[in-house]
């Protein structure tokens, strides 16, 4: 699996290009700005980029996908609560003072369990509701893309709108940390690194107390 992680746009979200190296089929995490830059790093690459995957609905990590698509046809794809949640617009509204420009309508809707096949690889769509109704993490061993639900030594807010502190808590907990201690974590912001392990986080992470 080749991995590229970029710190892009005016917020510096982690976004990611992860291919398989066989095929040379990819798929975008989080486009969230400089598009240029994406797009000369997936020519330098020579991939073909087939999905842009969004951890979540949030401008700052949607904001590229209108270009991302229109200069390579890769599907948009997102939780199917965040599309909705994201296309009422009072949340449209609520979400305009960030001043980024908005997705188009996602192209593939997926639930939790689902699988994205990009070549060779396989990716488990995690459902991590809590930073928002729809947010997702993405899951192939040993390797756990995790958006703006985990980062190195913090978790991602609750108070925006669609927050919700006790699913995330949950979520985290049950849908993560029970993961194998040596999984990767690649977060959607680098607050605390770049990336991290379960374990690491379960060991050191201040908003996860408790034993584990």
């Amino acid at each position: 699996m080749l991995i590229r992680q970029m710190t892009v746009g005016s917020m510096a979200v982690c976004c990611y290009l992860v291919a398989c190296e066989k095929t040379r089929k990819a798929m975008l995490i989080d486009p969230g700005g400089d598009e240029k830059k994406i797009l000369e790093l997936i020519k330098k690459e020579g991939v073909t980029l087939e999905y842009i995957v969004n951890t979540h609905g949030h401008p700052d990590h949607v904001c590229g996908n209108a270009p991302i698509k229109k200069a390579t046809g890769a599907l948009i794809v997102m939780h199917r609560e965040d599309a909705v949640f994201f296309g009422r617009p009072e949340v449209v509204e609520y979400f305009s003072i960030l001043g980024l420009p908005q997705s188009p309508p996602p192209d593939k809707l997926v639930d939790d369990g689902d699988i994205l096949q990009v070549g060779e690889l396989s990716f488990e769509v995690i459902h991590t509701p809590g930073h928002t109704p729809g947010g997702i993490c993405l899951y192939s061993p040993p390797n756990l893309f995790t958006g703006d639900t985990l980062f190195v030594g913090g978790v991602g807010r609750t108070d925006f709108p669609g927050g919700d502190l006790h699913l995330f808590m949950m979520a985290i907990r049950k849908r993560l940390l029970t993961l194998p201690d040596e999984t990767i974590v690649w977060p959607g912001h680098g607050y605390g690194g770049s990336r991290s392990t379960i374990g690491e986080e379960k060991r050191g992470n201040p908003y996860l107390n408790g034993d584990f």
